[in-house]
């Protein structure tokens, strides 16, 4: 929600917590680690419903240990991360989870502000500076708050609806099945098809003009990126999941200076999420028992259900 000078100077300091090597130390420990620990809760049942035991809980895992928080907190961390986001329609229940995730991180950031831990994602940003200042605890705050959603939500919806792609299109499937370098493509392919993300909400600061119309300051807008992912100047048979289709930028992570900052970690999780469920469920196809997954929803949007079979 910010704009520059502002939002360069500190983003330009979060970034430092998500560089190339910082990421591929996580891709090799931690997120494999999460990925198997939950599949190991349904791989001997031959079948598993992907949403509620997998997909679901793996972003969230991996937040909750990179900002080394206990254990025993995961379950509450995960209900209030989702409860904040229920203050478009829920107000009440909205606020308290905002108030209590609020009042969580403060005690948790003054922690590691006064005693920091080597090596310790939530210490460097505790701790860090920005023109010989600590950065605004509102600020610290926010961004820890912003990282459960950002990096929670976004990756399990856009995962989810990657795996409904390639379950619903057994051809491309058993492509990548065939060969595991399409893996990102299909990633990305999935995402362009159906973004997690349909929309941002903007209000402009001064009068501007788009298409012939006049926007003034204040006046809502919603853009829509979901409508830039099937833009059919850009992509051919856009409304189609196509993982031979010529590679092009897509907007599901967003773009311009605003673009997400955890873009390549989600890419991450992403693969390793699916070439362990393609290592360890062999056959993996569709429940015929149960309605095939449909993509759904406006704020956030992927399947509600993925019922899959496996030997």
């Amino acid at each position: 929600v910010m704009d520059n000078p502002d939002h360069a100077k500190f983003r330009h300091l979060f970034q430092k917590a998500f560089m190339p090597k910082m990421i591929n130390g996580w891709g090799e420990e931690i997120i494999p680690r999460m990925i198997n620990d939950l599949i190991d809760g349904f791989e001997g049942r031959g079948r598993a419903e992907l949403i509620s035991e997998f997909t679901l809980h793996f972003p969230f895992h991996f937040i909750h240990e990179l900002m080394g928080l206990p254990i025993e907190d995961r379950e509450i961390f995960h209900k209030l991360a989702f409860g904040q986001i229920a203050i478009t329609f829920d107000t009440e229940h909205g606020m308290d989870a905002t108030t209590k995730l609020k009042d969580y991180l403060t005690a948790v950031v003054q922690d590691r502000r006064d005693n920091p831990r080597e090596g310790d994602f939530m210490s460097t940003i505790a701790t860090a500076e920005v023109d010989g200042e600590r950065l605004p605890e509102n600020v610290v705050i926010s961004f820890f708050r912003q990282l459960m959603n950002a990096g929670g939500d976004t990756s399990f919806n856009g995962f989810s609806s990657v795996l409904t792609a390639l379950l619903t299109h057994p051809d491309q499937f058993e492509q990548v099945k065939a060969d595991r370098t399409l893996v990102p493509k299909a990633i990305e392919e999935g995402l362009r098809w159906n973004c997690p993300v349909p929309g941002v909400s903007r209000t402009p600061i001064e009068t501007v003009e788009l298409g012939g119309v006049t926007i003034n300051p204040g006046d809502h807008m919603l853009v829509f990126l979901a409508s830039a992912n099937r833009d059919e100047k850009v992509f051919e048979r856009p409304d189609e999941f196509d993982i031979s289709r010529a590679t092009r930028n897509h907007a599901a992570f967003g773009y311009g200076p605003h673009i997400c900052i955890g873009q390549h970690l989600a890419r991450l999780e992403m693969v390793n999420a699916l070439n362990a469920l393609l290592d360890r469920l062999p056959r993996l196809r569709l429940d015929p028992d149960f309605p095939p997954p449909e993509v759904c929803g406006m704020a956030l949007r992927g399947p509600q259900a993925i019922h899959v079979r496996f030997d």
